[in-house]
């Protein structure tokens, strides 16, 4: 057994250790007696030295090119990403604190690397104002950044959604704090110190510990001048709340509810039932935009659902370390609950719940937070596991016979975040897509290994507000500012 690490907060540029030396431990979900490692537990006054060391490195920051930053934020993705056997020390020590399998994990670290390429990408085109020539006023609009942006990330892809907002502030010219969920905080901080190390002193600032202890402390800092959230709908709608007393304008990442429409014409062949498998079940069901509803037509309703449980019945579930390992643990027992409870609904309703995959370790299995991939056929639409986000590994299946009868079912959702639309015709699965009520939808394919991070994303509904990755991702952490002046004395022809 390896011995537990322990991390440390990183502030104004020196990692160091909780005001009062204060620690919590976090355990493998594989493995519940299992200690990982121990992650500093941030006071408020760790709080309040973070948005003054942010503070205080902002105008510096603010006022080198995008050129300048963007070069630095080159990098940084070359340093997370470059040596080999350190990122497969972290990707390791990740698995066991989170429990996804060990692949999941390296494809975050390079979505994290990668998104730091995109944003500096951006440079050439944030570079450019705009001009309005309209007598008697010449105007400039250009953008400028915020100033301190508190970043809070959740706990189930938080290498990944980092790359989704920390980047993209940093190329806005804000500084940061950032709050990783103490459900996984070892290899993230241990992530971001190396970022943070890389960047002048103070502009990267991280602070691990209970959201209930610092949560509020952050969010409602007077430095902080945006907040970007990524987890859940009761929590978003506090930290908007907290966020109002300052004025404090938002990004809520929240919740979803996906609904995938797999038409008459569907093309099946070849990995379609992987890649369906894949959009379900990555990193055992707990992302946001995972494949959460599957509305099939029925004369397509049987080809689909025995394909889905053949994929599913070759999945193996246990440690994610293991190379034979396709499906790990969820991440801790109250999110395990969430599950069974609903999969327990269902069979009482009467519902044809099958529960797939192979266990080759049961004592394992029955110890660590576990559930075998699960499909629900036919399944009754007031159903929770279908009215509600089930972030685990289940997927009920539900059949339809007109095309607008899926499109309002999919849209009778209080979340709007992914869809996908599974068809052959092109230009019947983008007409299609323009009438759900979603911030993003795939065709063909589902999730975060197929999604454009050039694209913006988030959600409508209960899903969220504003956006995060792409260029728009970008300038979500700037204010727009017009300089007028008379026609002709202030743009040049």
């Amino acid at each position: 057994m390896t011995d537990p690490i322990q991390t440390e907060l990183f502030i104004g540029g020196e990692a160091r250790p909780a005001s009062d030396s204060g620690t919590y431990d976090i355990f493998n979900p594989a493995r519940p007696n299992e200690l990982v490692g121990r992650a500093a537990s941030a006071t408020l006054d760790d709080v309040e030295a973070a948005n003054k060391a942010a503070h205080a490195a902002f105008p510096a920051w603010a006022a080198l090119s995008y050129e300048e930053r963007g070069a630095m934020l080159r990098q940084v993705a070359a340093a997370i990403t470059e040596d080999a056997q350190e990122v497969e020390q972290r990707a390791r020590l990740f698995t066991r604190e989170h429990g996804k399998i060990l692949f999941e994990t390296h494809l975050e670290i390079s979505r994290l690397g990668h998104r730091f390429v995109q944003a500096a990408n951006y440079g050439d085109r944030l570079a450019q104002d705009e001009i309005i020539k309209a007598a008697p006023n010449d105007t400039i609009i250009t953008r400028q950044p915020r100033g301190v942006a508190a970043l809070v990330v959740p706990w189930n892809w938080p290498l990944a959604i980092l790359g989704a907002k920390l980047p993209q502030a940093l190329m806005a010219g804000n500084t940061v704090v950032v709050k990783p969920s103490a459900n996984s905080a070892l290899a993230p901080t241990m992530t971001l110190h190396k970022i943070a190390r890389m960047l002048p002193p103070g502009v990267v600032n991280i602070l691990t510990g209970s959201a209930g202890r610092i949560g509020d402390a952050i969010i409602g800092h007077p430095h902080v001048r945006y907040v970007n959230f990524t987890g859940s709908v009761d929590i978003g709608r506090h930290v908007m709340k907290v966020a109002a007393e300052n004025i404090t304008p938002v990004t809520l990442e929240l919740g979803g509810n996906d609904a995938g429409l797999v038409l008459q014409d569907a093309d099946l062949s070849g990995d379609a039932f992987e890649r369906l498998y894949r959009a379900a079940f990555m990193s055992t069901g707990q992302i946001c935009f995972a494949l959460k509803r599957l509305y099939v037509h029925r004369s397509r309703f049987d080809e689909v659902a025995e394909g889905l449980r053949e994929v599913c019945n070759r999945q193996i579930v246990g440690d994610g370390l293991l190379p034979e390992t396709t499906m790990g643990p969820l991440n801790n027992a109250k999110q395990l609950k969430v599950v069974t409870d609903m999969i327990a609904e269902a069979r009482t309703a009467g519902q044809d719940v099958q529960e797939l995959g192979q266990v080759h370790d049961e004592a394992l299995y029955a110890d660590g937070y576990f559930q075998r991939p699960t499909l629900v056929f036919k399944a009754d639409p007031e159903l929770s596991v279908v009215r509600k986000e089930q972030f685990g590994p289940v997927l009920p299946l539900v059949p339809f016979d007109k095309e607008d009868d899926a499109v309002a079912a999919a849209n009778d959702s209080e979340f709007g975040l992914a869809s996908s639309v599974w068809s052959a015709d092109r230009e019947r699965a983008v007409t299609l897509s323009r009438q759900i009520e979603a911030g993003y939808t795939f065709i063909n394919a589902h999730g975060p290994s197929v999604q454009d991070g050039n694209g913006p994303f988030g959600g409508f509904k209960h899903s969220g507000i504003g956006r995060n990755c792409g260029y728009e991702g970008v300038t979500q952490f700037q204010g727009y500012h017009s300089i007028s002046g008379r026609a002709g004395a202030l743009v040049a022809d």
